[in-house]
């Protein structure tokens, strides 16, 4: 098959990377507001006991996360390593730096023309001055966190071991 045709050629269930249209710095002021304390913690054990809060609470967070950084909900964040660009808006899903296919420009292979969430996440960690994240070595997604808060589970504290040291 030509290089070309096989370019264009999708997956069904890819969607474009996504590039934030927040800035990074003012992503990682919000990281900072939302972190672990007592009352985040309160909270999220509420949400826990009570299915419907639970659920609503989790559809605002989808709603929010999905139209700021392409948020696919699957429950175990990694937006605080990779300068606030979602690894899991990559067609491939590639939590742990950009595949092969990167372009010389820094766009997709799968969808020429848009910039490589490992790139994004590159630059937005450089001005940030946060590039040490990206050496961080991402876990496999437990596909049983699917759907879940990841706001809750962090509050929780059960996103403390999702990256560690390469």
């Amino acid at each position: 098959m030509p290089a070309d045709t096989r370019e264009r050629q999708q997956p069904n269930h890819a969607s474009p990377p996504v590039v934030p249209p927040i800035g990074a710095r003012t992503t990682y002021a919000l990281q900072r507001l939302l972190r672990p304390n007592p009352a985040w913690r309160s909270l999220a054990r509420w949400l826990e006991r009570h299915r419907r809060p639970y659920r609503a609470f989790t559809a605002a967070e989808a709603t929010v996360k999905s139209s700021l950084f392409g948020c696919k909900m699957c429950g175990q964040c990694a937006l605080p390593a990779t300068g606030y660009a979602c690894p899991m808006t990559c067609p491939k899903e590639m939590r742990n730096g950009p595949c092969g296919g990167v372009r010389a420009d820094g766009t997709c292979e799968v969808f020429p023309g848009v910039q490589c969430v490992w790139v994004a996440a590159f630059e937005r960690c450089e001005r940030s001055g946060r590039v040490g994240d990206l050496d961080l070595l991402h876990h496999p997604i437990d596909q049983r966190s699917r759907g879940q808060s990841s706001w809750v589970n962090y509050w929780q504290g059960r996103d403390d071991d999702l990256w560690g040291p390469p």
